[in-house]
């Protein structure tokens, strides 16, 4: 099927700009590593430490804080300190929704 000058027109008119376009590259470059998103998914859980998060991953501490660090940078957890430790959480409930979705398209 076809489309005529005005669906084009209006198709134009929908698609994000090129800013919007780059928010959501960088939304779904968080999903793309498994580390990350074995992360995020823990984090939908329940607030953790990057030494729980090791431990219940059981990868090194190092590559949980540099995913971490990651994450942190575009927006998807945040954290606060309690004690000694940074307690990481997810910054957006809607994270959550985002899994569920994608889950259930699979």
């Amino acid at each position: 099927m076809y489309l005529d000058c005005n669906d084009e027109f209006n198709l134009k008119k929908i698609m994000p700009n090129n800013k919007d376009l780059k928010s959501l590259t960088t939304f779904f470059y968080a999903f793309s590593d498994n580390t990350r998103l074995k992360i995020i998914i823990l984090l939908t859980i329940r607030p953790l430490c990057v030494g729980d998060i090791s431990n219940v991953l059981n990868i090194n501490q190092t590559t949980v804080s540099h995913q971490l660090k990651i994450l942190k940078a575009i927006n998807i957890v945040d954290c606060n300190r309690h004690k000694k430790n940074n307690i990481y959480y997810i910054k957006n409930s809607s994270i959550e929704e985002v899994l569920n979705a994608t889950v259930d398209c699979i």
